[in-house]
């Protein structure tokens, strides 16, 4: 394949994947954009495959074999409640890539630069492992975490600062090393230094965030990795690598700011500690002046035939439950019986962003009866019955009430002031962030407990 037509299949290849980020802006696009994407990226590979610098393709056909297969693989066994950790784990991969591929081309002695040429080429290679190399441990962190493999509350090293602004500082004076060296051992020896701090402050940036903040780390890593391509592209001299990167590194940004902004957060306050760093909230649901009220699925069912507008609001309980179908049932029922039926969905409810709003349209909710908070939150006090599924800090009042609360401030949907509000959860725990709810003692809450799916095929049987 010539120049000038890889140069044109990479264009349009940029193309569809810009396309497919604008179909995956809303529910009804979205089927159309994951096509754009998986035709871009046919295109992208097809290209690469067909260069001409390319002479080993029995190598190239068995790498794309086992990395076809994995997927396959995945893809047939991951749950949609796994995705996160799936997000996660592939971000590792990208990060990896591009440590491979940095020591690869700086290590390839068919290249030749000088001058002003070489110094920007270093810069690239020193920048791409870099990125690269944090997002992948951080990556990998990040897995352990969503996965209960590691815990979630944040782990504060004595003096975190301080030994953030010392790696910092190395990696720069490293980077003035490398670029500059008075030898070439002196260059490998600062590259495997910059690695290594690259992988501890990866590890050290993520540990100290805290289970909450999780989202916002996704996102994170999310535009690391689209870096970490770009200056893996400007290396390679690969046109379609910067604009992908750089697509992928903005929009995970711009996600970033806006789940921040969501949770009332400063993005440099979430990188440098999670929630838990502060003051503990005095207000819990164990001290609270109220009482914890339950009730049985034949009470919950007369609650909601009794109603005419009823919210759902879904929480990372639910999918851990799988209880998405049984309230896709639960919302068929009641809409057949006249009821309104809406959905409410904080921006970062469950461990990603869009997780909620894609296990719904898994279980098959009507695009139209699911709505973003500000949409929904000034409607509670016309709600007759709101159900609460296995959310916590996203429906907390002590973020609104109580300025002690290590959440005060984070826009929340405030469920309590609907007519009844029902929540379902396993027992009196506390969230992810380890935050107490004093919504459960409020004197129009009632409490469901047990497990979720459990709970809403009985309640459908009980409605039905």
């Amino acid at each position: 394949m010539s120049e000038n037509l890889i140069t044109a299949t990479y264009l349009g290849a940029a193309i569809l994947f810009i396309l497919a980020l604008g179909g995956l802006s809303s529910h009804e696009s979205a089927r159309k954009g994951i096509l754009y994407g998986v035709l871009g990226m046919a295109l992208a590979v097809a290209a690469t495959v067909l260069n001409s610098s390319v002479t080993n393709y029995l190598m190239i056909v068995i790498t794309m074999a086992i990395g076809s297969l994995l997927g396959l693989i995945v893809a047939a066994r991951v749950q949609m409640v796994q995705m996160p950790q799936l997000v996660a784990i592939l971000h590792s991969s990208v990060g990896l890539a591009a440590v491979l591929i940095g020591y690869s081309n700086y290590m390839d002695t068919s290249i030749h630069y000088s001058g002003t040429e070489k110094t920007i080429h270093d810069i690239e290679v020193y920048l791409s492992i870099y990125i690269g190399a944090l997002t992948f441990s951080g990556s990998i962190i990040a897995f352990g975490k969503l996965s209960a493999i590691l815990n979630g509350k944040p782990l504060l090293l004595p003096g975190r600062h301080a030994l953030n602004l010392l790696l910092f500082a190395a990696t720069l004076f490293l980077g003035w090393l490398f670029v500059a060296p008075a030898s070439p051992e002196s260059a490998y020896i600062a590259l495997y230094i910059m690695t290594a701090i690259g992988i501890i402050y990866g590890i050290h940036m993520v540990i100290a965030i805290g289970g909450a903040d999780m989202p916002v780390v996704i996102s994170m890593l999310n535009s690391y990795s689209g870096w970490a391509a770009a200056a893996t592209g400007f290396m390679l001299s690969n046109d379609l690598l910067i604009i992908v990167g750089a697509l992928v590194g903005s929009s995970g940004a711009i996600l970033s700011y806006i789940i921040c902004k969501a949770m009332n957060r400063n993005f440099i306050s979430v990188i440098t500690g999670g929630y838990g760093t502060t003051k503990t909230s005095q207000s819990s649901a164990l001290n609270n002046d109220g009482e914890v009220i339950s009730i049985d699925i034949a009470t919950a069912a007369a609650l909601l035939q009794q109603a005419k507008k009823v919210m759902i609001v879904p929480g990372y309980g639910m999918a851990v439950a799988h209880a998405q179908h049984a309230v896709s049932g639960i919302t068929q029922l009641l809409m057949s019986r006249g009821v309104n039926v809406r959905f409410g969905i904080h921006p970062v409810a469950g461990r990603m962003p869009g997780h909620m709003n894609v296990l719904l349209a898994e279980a098959k909710i009507p695009y139209d009866a699911v709505f973003e908070m500000e949409e929904v939150n000034d409607d509670f006090a016309n709600i007759d019955v709101t159900i609460v599924i296995g959310a916590n800090d996203t429906v907390n009042p002590a973020a609104l009430d109580d300025p002690d609360s290590p959440i005060a401030g984070m826009p929340v949907l405030e469920v309590w002031h609907s007519k009844t509000t029902i929540v379902l959860k396993r027992g009196m725990s506390t969230g992810y962030s380890g935050i107490e709810n004093p919504l459960f003692t409020k004197e129009n809450t009632r409490m469901l407990f047990g497990d979720a799916k459990t709970s809403m095929d009985a309640l459908l049987i009980e409605l039905s």
